[in-house]
C-alpha cells in the first residue's frame, strides 16, 4: 500500500511539473485559433451505462485488443482524501509497449504522449464523459514513415474502440 501511495504521489508530481508546459502549449495554440477542446475527443456515456459499467467495458475491450492497462489513477479519490469535494475523475492509461518503443525510437518527442489516456469524468451537471487526446491531430503533425504511421493509426483505432465500448457499455 505504501508503494502504491508513493507511486501515485510520483505520478501526481509529474503531472504538476508538466502542467506549466501544457498551459504554455495551450496559450500558443489558442493564439493560432485552436482551443484545448479542439485537441480532444469526448464521448458521453449512453443513458443506460453507469460509470462503473463503462470502466468494466473499457477494461474488457482493452484486454481483448491486447492493449495493456498500465495505470489507473482515481483522481477524485485522491482529491477527496485531501478534503476537496469533486465529481468522479478517473484516468486510465493503456499501452502497446512494442509500438511505443518503435515510436520513441523514431522520435523521443512521442514519449510525451505515452501511455495513451482515457479519462472518465463527470461534468458539473453529473453527466459522465470519456475524454482522450485527438490522435488524428498528432498523427497529422508527425512526419512518420509509412510503417509507423500505420501503427499510429492502429493505436488510434484501438483507443477509439476501447472508448466506444465504454461509452456504450458494450462488453
Amino acid at each position: 500500500m505504501r508503494t502504491l501511495m508513493k507511486t501515485n504521489r510520483t505520478q501526481w508530481l509529474t503531472l504538476l511539473i508538466a502542467l506549466p508546459m501544457l498551459l504554455l502549449t495551450t496559450a500558443a495554440t489558442r493564439a493560432e485559433g485552436m482551443s484545448i477542446a479542439d485537441t480532444v475527443v469526448k464521448m458521453p456515456l449512453a443513458e443506460d451505462v453507469s460509470p462503473d459499467d463503462a470502466v468494466e467495458s473499457m477494461l474488457l475491450r482493452a484486454n481483448v485488443l491486447n492493449f495493456k492497462l498500465v495505470a489507473r489513477l482515481p483522481l477524485s479519490k485522491e482529491l477527496e482524501a485531501m478534503g476537496v469535494e469533486t465529481k468522479r475523475i478517473e484516468i486510465f492509461q493503456f499501452c502497446d509497449a512494442r509500438i511505443a518503443a518503435q515510436m520513441i525510437a523514431e522520435n523521443i518527442d512521442f514519449s510525451a504522449y505515452l501511455p495513451c489516456r482515457i479519462t472518465l469524468i463527470e461534468d458539473q451537471a453529473g453527466k459522465p464523459w470519456l475524454v482522450t487526446l485527438d490522435m488524428d491531430k498528432v498523427i497529422g503533425m508527425s512526419d512518420l514513415p509509412p510503417s509507423l504511421k500505420e501503427l499510429a493509426v492502429k493505436v488510434r483505432d484501438t483507443m477509439m474502440e476501447i472508448m466506444t465500448a465504454g461509452a456504450t457499455g458494450d462488453l
